[in-house]
């Protein structure tokens, strides 16, 4: 670890803490303030460790909507997309990036990308006719709109994350099949070891089996550590396909 003059520490992630500003935060009693994972935030900030995080929870648990608040926060657009390039084409996130602060790593990269799966066609959009959101003395890649949702995905992942810097992503199992997720841990992995910082929002057991990631499982408790093999989610697939039949017969009868 590299410091300087009084031990101060210059190697540290792009984002070391969110806090919050209980003056900016949107009304108490409205969404997104009732997520439990969204009050805790508020109540406790929370440290981000160098390397990968995980989000894991439920549909609605609010994992999307932290990663979204943080990636705001750092100077992303909401529907995805580099500090270099910002476009929206309808405004629906939520108040909460306001009341964020993010304190940043000391000599850490300012570079960073936001990549969710749902707003990837607008985004494909704005890039061709702009040509902006790549990384300092990155070539222009392909025309994304002539690729497979999967292909153009892992071609956003090569050529934007390759670089250290602060990686949010939504959810992106939704565009890869099994094997292309696999091919997404190991980007993963490359990342990290270049010092870069990922935080991600999931629903893959694949994706949060990664080694040596942290893992936050969100859900109505609000935001806890754990382990994969403590997560529900890996409990009820282990479940799911040892005996689907199980699950299948409540969703498929009567």
């Amino acid at each position: 670890m590299s410091s300087y003059g009084s031990h101060v520490d210059f190697d540290q992630p792009p984002v070391v803490r969110v806090s919050v500003d209980a003056e900016q935060l949107p009304d108490p009693e409205s969404w997104p303030m009732t997520v439990p994972a969204v009050a805790q935030l508020a109540r406790d900030g929370l440290d981000l460790a160098p390397g990968v995080t995980f989000l894991v929870g439920e549909n609605g648990s609010g994992k999307s909507t932290l990663v979204e608040a943080v990636a705001m926060a750092y100077g992303l657009s909401p529907e995805g997309g580099s500090v270099q390039g910002s476009h929206s084409t309808r405004p629906s996130e939520s108040g909460l990036s306001a009341a964020l602060t993010l304190r940043r790593g000391l000599g850490a990269s300012r570079w960073g990308y936001f990549l969710r799966a749902e707003t990837m066609h607008g985004w494909y959009t704005f890039f061709e006719n702009t040509g902006r959101d790549l990384p300092p003395g990155q070539p222009v890649g392909p025309r994304f709109h002539e690729m497979s949702h999967g292909e153009s995905f892992l071609e956003v992942l090569r050529t934007r994350f390759d670089s250290p810097g602060f990686y949010c992503l939504d959810e992106p199992e939704a565009a890869l099949s099994f094997s292309s997720t696999l091919a997404l841990v190991s980007v993963l992995a490359e990342v990290a070891a270049r010092r870069g910082q990922v935080l991600c929002a999931t629903h893959s057991p694949v994706l949060a089996a990664m080694p040596g990631a942290t893992i936050l499982e969100v859900g109505e408790w609000g935001l806890r550590p754990t382990t994969w093999d403590e997560l529900e989610l890996v409990q009820h697939w282990k479940a799911y396909l040892d005996s689907p039949g199980r699950y299948l017969r409540h969703v498929l009868d009567g």
